[in-house]
């Protein structure tokens, strides 16, 4: 089809291809050498140890990994409580800025949570728009959770779930959802790293915990029980002891050990008492529910012993986290706790031996159905004034019947980004069936662009789509923000992953990248662009006002449309010069107020918006056209467009120039040429084009056929 003006307009699109490449070298040339490497830890030791408060106390910065150790004071002695770390060291997970946030996390050495506050991020939804206040209640969530169990961001709500067992869900951030699950991941990876590497393995990467049967009750005697493994025993000697001695300075030091090698020491026994079949004939049913009752979701150790041992004496704390005791499982050591019960056993033949009961408590991960070791500490004292204390552990490994437990089969859930996807999915079943429709309406002209009335209520009920749904449902606004981040990691930090986490923005991005190839910029800032959508809806609403429209002169706009590109520039040069400003440059798009938190901001930005959108009622879309530094650069993608698509006659631009007057764009020269890089592809002169009764050439065609035929 002939073209009018091609030479005009490829002396055209040969300048700005230039000055595109010519920026995007500028660029590339500023962030390769300006652009700072990865965030790392941030804080000097005597500040961290400034965050500790009594009895904790910071140690030395571990040889091996950027964590330091935290000890517990306790009667003059120091006991490791844990590890204080930031998450930046462990795992820079980039946010939408490229910046990964920085938590400071203090775990305790059973893999609970006792800390975690923001260092710093740089997530723009938190850094001015929600602020960061959100955040800091986001993460202050994870106290008391622990790494045994699975631990999953939910959605905003009054008030989270209460943990359960193996689960326990965190209330998330309305309008910064991708956001603080790319927190999440920081905090849970970083505190994976350190649990495996300081403090053995997760009992939750096992998955979720067994279940006690509750429909099996089975009547026995203690001796049945015994037998049929629901209660574990062993027998420890003195010889026992002494060889858990050998090799110590407390081998040796007990004369009444050393006289009967053969007699008990220890007579160890422990039953779960969840099972209904040890819980009911142990302690008969009242007092049996009645204890479960108290404790509902902990797992209860009946724990006696008999010999020579006696760990229940006068020195038995009732209550409190028993010293003589511990219990460990897949190499993680759980919390126990002393349970004040003092009901006698019913069974006639149960041992006389003293006893206690003891709770794992419900968020420790412990899983019943699988096997664990609990210990008992023996003290050994050399020395008179000041005698030093020396210690052995006697071990019983304990496996329970299997019969009495259950295990629900669960799918491998996805984890990290693909869980995101995974939530997703009606989300992006959603997009992916409205952007085939426009695919199918754009790529179909000139047959679907011959009825001017349904091409027009289809563009307005895509609008209303695109702001609606795209932007204040999906909130899959694109941003330069995400720009920038994208061209620090691919230059810096080679870490492209932080798009994955927020799914129909990437998939628009993908959007971007093929329709610029196809169509040029116009795709996305006129269809799918939830501000631009505003923007028009906003201007179609006010239309019965009759608001006069200024007429820019044509010189006038042509070097307001440079503009965009300087600030573009400008703000790519502020995002790698001076990162900490690049959310501040950033303000100058209104996506953020407008889109992505629905006008709820302080006023200033607020006023903004609406200084925009006032504007675009007497100069149509100046804001896209002038200022946005995304229109640039999508612009610029648009240089790739090897054709034109839109159909332009001889007569178009002389003598005919009606689509140039009703362009409310300027994108159609005198010549009649479309400036594509202005072309916000409303579709109009395409349908003008098209409709005989509307496009000049063709009323003066059917004209003189008219005249023809009567003539004839």
């Amino acid at each position: 089809m002939p073209q009018v003006g091609a030479a005009r307009c490829g002396r055209r699109r040969a300048r700005a291809s230039t000055i595109a490449c010519l920026m995007v070298m500028m660029i590339a040339a500023i962030v390769g050498r300006l652009a700072p490497v990865a965030v790392a830890g941030e804080l000097a030791r005597e500040e961290l140890a400034q965050r500790l408060s009594p009895p904790f106390v910071l140690g030395e910065r571990d040889a091996e990994l950027p964590v330091w150790p935290v000890f517990r004071s306790e009667g003059g002695t120091d006991k490791l409580a844990g590890y204080l770390f930031e998450s930046a060291d462990l795992a820079p997970i980039p946010g939408f800025s490229g910046t990964p946030p920085n938590l400071l996390i203090q775990l305790d050495a059973d893999g609970r949570f006792r800390r975690v506050s923001v260092v710093s991020q740089h997530e723009p939804v938190f850094v001015d728009g929600l602020g960061p206040e959100p955040l800091d209640r986001f993460v202050e969530q994870y106290v008391g959770k622990s790494l045994a169990q699975n631990v999953k961001v939910g959605p905003p709500r009054a008030g989270t779930r209460p943990r359960s067992g193996a689960n326990a869900e965190i209330e998330g951030v309305a309008k910064a959802t991708a956001s603080v699950r790319i927190v999440n991941e920081s905090v849970l990876a970083a505190a994976l790293v350190v649990v495996r590497a300081k403090l053995g393995l997760v009992a939750a990467a096992r998955g979720p915990a067994a279940r006690v049967r509750d429909d099996l009750v089975e009547p026995a005697t203690f001796a049945e029980l015994e037998r049929d493994g629901l209660v574990a025993h062993r027998r420890f000697t003195e010889r026992d002891v002494e060889a858990a001695f050998a090799g110590t300075p407390g081998a040796g030091l007990d004369p009444a050990a050393r006289a009967t090698p053969d007699a008990v020491h220890a007579d160890l026994r422990v039953a779960l008492l969840n099972v209904p079949t040890v819980g009911v004939n142990l302690l008969g049913e009242a007092r049996w529910r009645h204890l479960l009752e108290r404790r509902p979701g902990s797992h209860l150790l009946f724990v006696s012993m008999g010999g020579r041992a006696r760990p229940f004496d006068e020195g038995w704390v009732h209550g409190a986290t028993p010293d003589a005791f511990s219990l460990t499982q897949d190499g993680l050591a759980l919390d126990l706790k002393d349970v004040v019960f003092e009901a006698e056993p019913v069974l006639v033949d149960a041992p006389k031996d003293p006893f206690v009961v003891l709770e794992v408590f419900e968020g420790a991960g412990f899983d019943p159905a699988r096997p664990f070791t609990l210990s008992y500490r023996v003290i050994r004292e050399k020395g008179q004034i000041y005698p030093e204390r020396i210690a052995a552990d006697l071990k019983l490994d304990v496996t329970w019947p299997a019969r009495f437990f259950e295990r629900t089969e669960v799918r491998e859930e996805a984890t990290g980004w693909r869980s995101v996807w995974v939530d997703r999915r009606g989300d992006l079943a959603v997009l992916a069936g409205a952007l085939g429709l426009l695919a199918v309406v754009l790529a179909g002209q000139p047959a679907t662009m011959r009825r001017p009335r349904l091409v027009a209520g289809f563009r307005l009920a895509y609008l209303a789509f695109t702001l609606v749904v795209i932007g204040w449902i999906f909130q899959a606004q694109l941003s330069i923000v995400t720009l920038a981040g994208l061209v620090k990691a691919a230059l810096v930090t080679h870490d492209l992953g932080f798009l994955l986490w927020d799914p129909p923005s990437l998939v628009l991005w993908g959007v971007v990248i093929v329709t610029a190839v196809i169509w040029g910029r116009g795709t996305f800032c006129g269809w799918l662009c939830p501000f631009g959508a505003l923007q028009e809806l906003v201007e179609r609403i006010a239309r019965p006002l009759r608001l006069p429209r200024l007429r820019v002169p044509e010189a006038v706009d042509r070097r307001l449309r440079g503009l965009k590109y300087v600030v573009l520039l400008g703000f790519l040069a502020v995002a790698v010069i001076a990162p900490g400003h690049a959310e501040q440059a950033a303000e100058v798009e209104p996506f953020k107020t407008a889109i992505t938190l629905v006008f709820q901001r302080a006023w200033p930005a607020v006023a903004w918006v609406v200084v925009l959108l006032a504007a675009n009622l007497f100069v149509y879309k100046a804001f896209c056209r002038w200022l946005c530094p995304l229109g640039a650069f999508v612009a610029i993608l648009g240089r790739l467009r090897r054709f034109d698509w839109i159909a332009r006659r001889v007569e178009c631009g002389s003598p005919c120039r009606l689509c140039e007057r009703r362009c409310r764009y300027g994108a159609i020269g005198r010549d009649g040429g479309v400036d594509y890089a202005e072309c916000f592809q409303c579709m109009d002169c395409v349908v003008i084009h098209q409709d005989a009764t509307t496009c000049v050439p063709l009323v003066l065609a059917g004209r003189q056929t008219t005249r023809t035929e009567k003539a004839a």
